[in-house]
């Protein structure tokens, strides 16, 4: 009885995989065809929006906010100044640290964009209604950080 249960656990935690990959992929198809509309690349994407709704943040903190490396996080950053849309600015606490700032021109750009965005992402998830967000936000947070906690090494 016992193989029979895990068999079937087994098989329940695969299909719940399968379902929220494909569900991650056809919701992330559309945030991308709407992101690359504007010459931009996810990342790149993920660093404007993050200082334009947080602000100017060190560079260690829009790497975790975009889940990037740290090398990652100052390509990102490097690609975007060079386009005149981010800039780097010393920290006064600490001289080794930088923060990562919109330009006016970077600003502009993602505030013109992220309505358009945020409504290509609204359209995507109204396959739920509002309490079915509401409860996939939980059960998405939770089972997250179960993961999180768990060695992703040690297989199982």
């Amino acid at each position: 009885m016992s193989d029979v249960h895990d068999a079937e656990q087994t098989e329940r935690a695969l299909k719940l995989w399968v379902v929220l990959s494909r569900a991650h992929a056809a919701v992330a198809a559309h945030s991308q065809a709407d992101i690359a509309r504007h010459g931009l690349t996810p990342a790149e994407f993920g660093v404007l929006e993050a200082l334009h709704h947080k602000g100017p943040l060190l560079l260690g903190e829009v790497q975790k906010k975009i889940l990037v490396t740290s090398g990652g996080v100052t390509y990102l950053v490097d690609r975007l100044a060079a386009r005149g849309l981010v800039e780097r600015r010393r920290c006064d606490r600490d001289r080794r640290a930088y923060y990562a700032a919109l330009t006016p021109a970077g600003d502009a750009l993602i505030g013109e964009i992220f309505p358009a965005h945020a409504q290509a992402m609204r359209n995507a998830l109204a396959g739920l209604d509002e309490q079915e967000k509401d409860a996939a936000i939980r059960l998405l947070r939770t089972l997250g950080r179960h993961a999180a906690e768990t060695d992703a090494k040690g297989g199982g």
